[in-house]
């Protein structure tokens, strides 16, 4: 659990310093560091020390209390982590339109980390062509998409699914409907 509470925070920290509009750079230079170390705690790949963290906090002009509040945690020995609907998470991805995200789980395994995510995909969603150093497996809840991987165009209606290596550019958009709902899940390889 101690990764998944630690990928919490990172996610936290984004969240709050968006919602009050602060820059990237400015939380850096008012919490004493880099703006790529402020990135990079942010997205998860690296994990900041206590004083970096609390300097963070303390610029984003947040009472403790308040900013660890909603992070999950269970019981010690616990096997079962149940997430309720009310608690995924939002969160933003890419330069993108339309894209809708909400995190279900996040977990690290050794050196692999998979993220479970909700994609609510609008008819008009618009962003470039990505990579993610993971390997993806979309499952389509609703709707339909058109999906590119690499030069290759693939459709996918409700039910369908696909998995592939996501270091190939890529990319969706909805086909022939108003709005496409998937679940997504990223398994990232920590060690490559």
């Amino acid at each position: 659990m101690q990764e998944d509470i630690l990928f919490q925070i990172s996610n936290k920290l984004k969240e709050v310093r968006k919602g009050k509009g602060v820059t990237l750079q400015e939380i850096a230079d008012e919490a004493g560091v880099t703006k790529s170390l402020v990135s990079q705690i942010e997205n998860s790949r690296t994990i900041p020390s206590l004083p970096v963290m609390l300097g963070l906090i303390k610029a984003l002009d947040i009472d403790l209390n308040v900013f660890f509040k909603d992070i999950i945690s269970t019981a010690p020995g616990e096997s079962v982590l149940i997430r309720r609907k009310e608690d995924y998470q939002p969160f933003t991805k890419e330069n993108a339109k339309g894209y809708f995200y909400q995190r279900i789980f996040s977990k690290q395994f050794k050196d692999n980390h998979i993220d479970v995510v909700l994609l609510r995909l609008e008819k008009d969603a618009k962003r470039p062509m990505v990579r993610t150093n993971a390997f993806e497996f979309k499952y389509m809840l609703s709707g339909a998409v058109e999906y590119t991987v690499g030069k290759n165009k693939y459709i996918l209606n409700q039910g369908d699914s696909m998995f592939f290596d996501a270091n190939e550019l890529h990319n969706l958009k909805c086909h022939e409907c108003d709005e496409a709902m998937l679940l997504v899940i990223y398994f990232f390889n920590e060690a490559q």
